[in-house]
């Protein structure tokens, strides 16, 4: 089994700690609704939710709108197990945590601990923002980061461009001078360098993105606050600053201290404030003279420091700005978010940080550096009543990280897939007693096309060598709308934006096989594990770090003619409804690229009002690990439809990308998409199911 390559610091099925003090008391989830016995007609299943091109709803939330567009498990499968809480977060069995916490070094002196209450700092990451949108804050929090990825890759695929173009005009200038006579070589290679490093793109596609979200007004907390912030917990993680600055938990880029200016001096609530004042600093290893023993840290203030990653102090610090700040945090005894960052090679800054909660400054002296230099120290502690710590609790290390399948407890298959996938993906399960493997199917990785279905022709395909993205002329590209769909990024390839359909390269284009417009051609990337959940059946979790617009796989199973299944054939069935999706049918919101000129795709059914599904794709007995995929009402990933060898879109593949930054040891889900009482009972009632996926937004029925 392959090893990670990273460190992923989470939390992992913590033990809930007492709440903050006045704070609501802990409400225990209400039982499950009984399930009846159900016999249901076929509902249609195709893409997720409505969703716009940027991976956000930048609306208010609507009613799930068109028929359902997943999978349904089966019935008898929910009528055996009992509700419980979601075990998609929950650690794997056997692994346990390393106390070392990263960049920890041996203590200089020892910090006697001081109780702080956290009592009137209310814990706000549950509530709702307050926008009047009707969205959880939480919900609100990964709308945001959802938009910011997806600007952030357009910037990244920009820059790729620009870089391109910029490379091929040097060396075309190159060509022409090296005709030139000996003696201007020098002044040649001179103005070459000079034009390159004139036109090298900018490598911070990051800082554009957050441009972008600070023009369009995007910024989930533009005004900064004090304390913690709605939508955003203990624990949670962030990829880079930047994600940080457009959620507004700590606004600047670069600096490790957040504060408020003397704009707010005055301002309504914080009339007895002295100002610049604190809000956040962030722990990232910078200076050589930082102490960290969690609960309580030495903070070294900033300034002076060579900022070339050796720690070094090279000057002396001032007291102005994040410094001053902090000395006044502790006369005004406000509290301040601690964001401590970690090395992670599956970050593309090379860095997680990590949201740690609230300390407050009880002690500040100025004093000379380890390099002699002055600097201002301050001590915080943490205040008490808040989730306990994760940041020590480091999962999946290169030795931790098991050696063989055999070791993982509540194992009942070492390989679903039977050696066919990448990678193998094993089941395991502790809720059955005794522990049985999933059942009653076989696995295939690919379509199994029934007898009877005549697949299009292929088209011809581009003339493209090697990966496709390095040629402006590429008519795959010009089939997406000029661009190509996916971008890769440091060896990882992915969808920039969810698209109405998605042209990849096919069987008669001439690149390679590793080129960028096959991106979910490469089979399965990432480590997964199919387990037994206890209220929802078998569920499928990852072990890797999955980055968002990251392909996970295709649904596979058997096409047929939805007019060939009959009533028995329900379960683990997915309706090909594309179509509709383009059309923006039953409510659905139109996706990018749903302008594209139909009749090319379709011609025998270009109309306003195109037929239901005419196929769909049967995992009830044949399929792969996405038939055990569960449904929920806010899902890390998002349906796609692909089309590679043909335009017929009736029959394009129906692939799933992940939709958000998914962490080790989270469940992998998707919103099936049914409308509310769009399912009705052989008796002609409309029949009703609960909805267990555990969503803050979660819409309490499943249809």
């Amino acid at each position: 089994m392959a090893t990670m390559d990273s460190v992923a610091v989470m939390e992992v099925a913590p033990v809930p700690d007492p709440p903050f003090v006045d704070a609501p008391p802990l409400q225990p989830p209400p039982p499950p609704e009984p399930l009846a016995a159900l016999s249901l007609r076929r509902s249609a299943r195709c893409l997720n939710r409505p969703v716009r091109p940027n991976y956000v709803d930048q609306e208010p939330t609507k009613q799930p709108g068109g028929r359902g567009r997943g999978k349904r498990k089966r019935d008898e499968e929910k009528l055996q197990e009992p509700a419980a809480a979601v075990l998609g977060g929950r650690s794997s069995p056997g692994r346990m945590a390393s106390k070392a916490e990263a960049g920890e070094r041996n203590p200089k002196e020892v910090i006697a601990a001081v109780p702080i209450s956290c009592a009137g700092v209310a814990p706000a990451a549950a509530e709702d923002d307050g926008t009047g949108t009707g969205k959880s804050a939480k919900l609100r929090v990964k709308e945001t980061l959802r938009a910011f990825n997806s600007h952030y890759l357009h910037f990244v695929q920009e820059e790729q461009k620009r870089a391109q173009a910029a490379l091929q005009e040097i060396e075309a200038k190159g060509g022409l001078k090296r005709q030139t006579k000996a003696g201007k070589k020098k002044g040649i290679k001179q103005e070459a360098e000079g034009d390159e490093k004139e036109k090298r793109p900018s490598k911070r596609p990051d800082l554009k993105a957050i441009t972008k979200m600070q023009e369009t007004n995007a910024v989930l907390y533009p005004e900064k606050r004090i304390g913690h912030l709605p939508g955003i917990d203990v624990g949670d993680q962030f990829y880079s600053r930047a994600e940080m600055v457009v959620l507004g938990i700590h606004s600047h880029w670069l600096n490790g201290i957040d504060y408020m200016g003397m704009k707010y001096e005055g301002k309504k609530g914080y009339e007895n404030f002295t100002f610049p004042l604190a809000t956040c600093i962030v722990m990232s290893g910078i200076y050589e003279d930082d102490l960290d023993k969690a609960d309580e840290i030495i903070y070294t203030g900033q300034g002076g420091n060579d900022l070339l990653g050796n720690h070094r102090q090279i000057g002396s610090q001032q007291l102005k700005r994040g410094n001053l700040a902090l000395k006044n945090s502790r006369d005004n005894g406000n509290p301040i978010r601690v964001i401590r960052g970690h090395v992670s090679k599956t970050s593309y800054t090379g860095k997680i940080y990590t949201y740690d909660g609230l300390y407050k400054v009880v002690d500040d002296w100025v004093q000379n550096g380890v390099q002699g230099h002055v600097v201002f120290k301050y001590k915080l502690k943490r205040l008490e009543g808040q989730p306990s710590l994760t940041t020590s609790e480091v999962r999946f290390t290169r030795a931790e990280a098991p050696t063989t399948i055999s070791e993982l407890p509540g194992l009942v298959c070492d390989d679903i897939s039977g050696g066919q996938e990448n990678l193998p993906i094993p089941a395991t399960n502790l809720v059955d007693d005794p522990p049985v493997p999933p059942s009653g199917f076989t696995y295939l990785k690919s379509l199994k096309i029934t007898k009877g279905i005549k697949m299009p022709s292929n088209i011809d395909g581009c003339d493209c060598e090697g990966d496709c993205a390095n040629n402006k002329k590429c008519s795959c590209a010009q089939r997406n709308g000029s661009d190509l769909p996916y971008v890769s990024y440091k060896n990882i390839g992915r969808l920039v934006e969810p698209k109405a359909v998605v042209f990849e390269c096919g069987a008669n284009c001439s690149c390679s096989h590793n080129c960028v417009n096959r991106t979910s051609q490469q089979g399965l990337q990432y480590r997964l594990e199919v387990f037994k959940t206890a209220s929802k059946g078998w569920g499928v979790r990852t072990w890797d770090t999955i980055l968002p617009g990251a392909p996970i796989c295709e649904y596979t199973g058997v096409l047929r003619r939805i007019e060939d299944l009959d009533g028995t054939q329900d379960n683990y069935v997915f309706d090909i409804d594309c179509l509709q999706t383009m059309k923006g049918l039953d409510g659905r919101e139109k996706r990018a690229g749903s302008e594209m000129h139909l009749p090319n795709l379709h011609p025998e059914n270009d109309s306003d009002s195109p037929p239901a599904p005419e196929y769909c794709i049967d995992a009830n007995s044949i399929g792969n690990f996405a038939r055990f995929i569960n449904h929920s009402c806010q899902p890390n990933l998002f349906v796609q439809c692909v089309l590679s060898s043909h335009n017929d879109v009736k029959l394009a593949k129906v692939t799933l990308f992940a939709a958000d930054t998914i962490l080790p040891l989270q469940e992998l889900s998707y919103d099936y998409g049914y409308r509310l009482d769009s399912v009705v009972g052989s008796d002609g009632e409309i029949v009703k199911l609960a909805c267990h996926c555990g969503a803050p937004d979660c819409r309490k029925r499943l249809y």
